[in-house]
């Protein structure tokens, strides 16, 4: 059976992954392995679980840099699965295993350009159906992580309606104390282009009564 824990290290060594970028697990059978020259790099166990839901990438990106998800290649895909601004990396193609080991192959040539994917549109108040995109007229299209959109999509559950950070981060299926947690930016993306988009998008729509500790999203009353 293979040794999941000594893939994903030894995949971070290939792509040359800066040692102090940690392994995040960011959905079932998805992990990011950290910032391979300025780039996200997203590891999936299965293409299709990608290619039905696409919006579980759009948190990655960041603009100016490039985002890299590693799959096993399916027998059938032939076409390029993506967006265009997403660079695919079959497991099977791009690496290869030596002793204890994984090199990465280089690709060869350029890919054929294609058509990026147009940012979801708008369905509840600013948000996509899914929550994963929020249209801000200051800021555009912000894509936001699964557990940022759990969180928008908990308050927008209460129509407006002041909560206590528990119950919000209960319904969202998280452990984080606050609803601001998962929006804080993390050390490592620090000074990245984009970066905070989601913080911003979240003190733009949320509104904190600090003494009793109450959280509410006014734009989903009514």
């Amino acid at each position: 059976m293979l040794n999941e824990d000594w893939l994903r290290k030894k995949l971070r060594l290939a792509l040359e992954i800066n040692s102090r970028d940690g392994i995040d697990q960011v959905g079932p059978g998805i992990w990011r392995l950290g910032d391979a020259r300025q780039g996200p790099v997203i590891l999936a166990r299965s293409l299709s679980t990608l290619v039905r839901t696409p919006g579980i990438l759009d948190g990655f990106r960041v603009k100016g840099a490039s985002l890299r998800v590693i799959t096993p290649k399916p027998i059938d895909q032939t076409a390029h699965p993506f967006a265009a601004d997403i660079e695919w990396l079959p497991l099977q193609e791009r690496f290869a295993f030596y002793g204890d080991g994984i090199s990465f192959i280089a690709p060869q040539g350029n890919r054929p350009e294609e058509t990026p994917r147009e940012p979801a549109k708008p369905v509840y108040g600013p948000f996509a159906d899914d929550f994963r995109t929020v249209l801000l007229p200051e800021y555009g299209h912000i894509n936001l992580t699964e557990a940022q959109a759990s969180v928008f999509q908990s308050l927008w559950s209460f129509k407006g309606e002041p909560m206590r950070a528990e119950r919000i981060m209960e319904r969202a299926g998280l452990d984080s104390d606050k609803p601001i947690d998962v929006f804080k930016v993390k050390s490592r993306d620090k000074g990245k282009p984009g970066a905070d988009r989601p913080l911003m998008a979240y003190r733009e729509l949320v509104v904190t009564v600090q003494r009793p500790g109450l959280y509410s999203m006014p734009c989903s009353a009514g």
